[in-house]
Parts: structure tokens; sequence; C-alpha cells
């Protein structure tokens, strides 16, 4: 369970962690790609941040994960220039992929498929 010091530290990264990422695609790649951070989880220690991404269209999740995992110095530099007033140690990022849209879009999927054939 995530203590208050934890709470209040994921949602500053979240929030800053967003924008960064917003304009750092913006800057790298000129698409149609909207990449958002739906979940930040701290370790208790507050070394590590564990960053959870939303990537539409969902196609491009490699793509996105190799893009940000060879930048991440310098999205954690830019992360540290905005919190280093607020936080003593900058933590560590790692990124994951958020699936959850997808599995929800499955699950709707299949349930209108069995919606359409009548039980004999």
């Amino acid at each position: 369970m995530e203590s208050q010091r934890q709470k209040k530290i994921s949602t500053l990264i979240q929030k800053d962690l967003s924008d960064i990422i917003q304009s750092f695609f913006r800057e790298k790649t000129r698409t149609n790609l909207i990449v958002s951070v739906t979940k930040v989880i701290v370790s208790p220690d507050l070394s590590i941040a564990k960053i959870y991404l939303s990537v539409f269209p969902s196609i491009n999740f490699s793509s996105v994960m190799d893009l940000l995992n060879k930048n991440r110095a310098d999205i954690r530099k830019k992360l540290s220039a905005l919190l280093k007033h607020q936080l003593r140690l900058i933590p560590d990022v790692i990124f994951f992929i958020d699936d959850s849209l997808d599995y929800i879009d499955k699950i709707d999927e299949a349930l209108k498929g069995k919606g359409e054939n009548p039980i004999k």
C-alpha cells in the first residue's frame, strides 16, 4: 500500500512527465501520436518510478517504447529540472505499456459478438 508521500510524488511526476513526453513526441515525431501517462507508481524508498503509458494508435507501442527507453536519461534530466525544488532525489524512470484500453475493447467486442448470436 502506498504512503501519502508516495501518492503525492506519483501525482507530481505524472503531471510533469506527461507534459515532458507530449513535448518530446511533438519534437521528435511529426505524427498524430497520442502518448499519455496513465499511472505512476513510486517505490517505497522513492528511488524508482514505474511509468505506465497508453499509446494511440496502439500499433505504435514498440516504436514508442524504443524511443522512450533510448532517451530515458534526457527525460529524467528534464523531470529533474522541474522537480528539483520539491524532491532531493529524482527517481529513476522505468516505462511500461498500459494495455487496459485494448483489453476493454476486446471484452466489448466479445460481448457484442455474443449478443448477435441467439441461443438455440
